[in-house]
C-alpha cells in the first residue's frame, strides 16, 4: 500500500506544508489515508477481475470494523463473497518492545513520526478483529514474534493455501 500511495502522499503532504514522510499523523490520515486504500483496492480489484490471486497488505483498521466493507468493495467489480474466497491474516507480536524493534529495524523515514509520537502510536498496536461476514476458518491470528521471518511466512502460506 505504501508503494502505491507514496508518490501521491508525498506530493499532497508537501503541498500542505507537511512532512512528506509522515504516514501516521491526524493530518496524514485526513489528507491521504482513504486515498491510499482506494488506490490499493482498485489495484487489487483489477487483478481479481483477471482471475489472479491477490494479496493485499495493510492495517485496514477502519475497514475491518465495517461489516459491509469487503462486500461493498467486491460489488464494485460485480462479485460477492460467494464468488471470491477472502482470507484475512491478523499479524501480532509478543509485546510492544518487539513492535518497536521491528519498526526500528526497517530504517524507514516513514516511521519517524511513530517514534516521535510513540505514546499516541502505541495505542494502534492492540489486538484487532475483522467484522466482515467471513467463515471463522478464513481469519487467522498469526504471531510474527519468531526471529526467523521464514517461520511466519510458512504459517501464512499454509493458512492461505491449505
Amino acid at each position: 500500500m505504501d508503494i502505491l500511495l507514496r508518490p501521491a502522499a508525498d506530493a499532497i503532504m508537501t503541498m500542505h506544508g507537511l512532512d512528506p514522510t509522515d504516514r501516521d499523523s491526524a493530518e496524514y490520515k485526513r489528507l491521504c489515508r482513504d486515498l491510499g486504500y482506494r488506490i490499493t483496492m482498485d489495484a487489487a480489484l483489477d487483478n481479481l477481475g483477471i482471475d489472479s490471486d491477490v494479496f493485499v497488505v495493510g492495517p485496514f483498521t477502519k475497514e475491518a470494523a465495517d461489516p459491509g466493507w469487503i462486500e461493498n468493495e467486491l460489488s464494485r467489480i460485480g462479485f460477492t463473497l460467494q464468488d471470491i474466497e477472502v482470507k484475512v491474516v491478523l499479524v501480532t507480536l509478543a509485546d510492544e518492545e518487539l513492535f518497536r524493534e521491528r519498526i526500528l529495524g526497517r530504517h524507514s523515514p516513514l516511521d519517524d513520526w511513530k517514534f516521535r509520537n510513540w505514546e499516541v502510536f502505541r495505542s494502534s498496536l492492540g489486538s484487532r478483529t475483522v467484522t466482515w461476514p467471513l467463515p471463522e476458518p478464513n481469519v487467522a491470528l498469526i504471531d510474527n514474534s519468531h526471529p526467523d521471518v521464514a517461520v511466519t511466512a510458512k504459517l501464512v502460506e499454509q493458512f492461505v493455501y491449505d
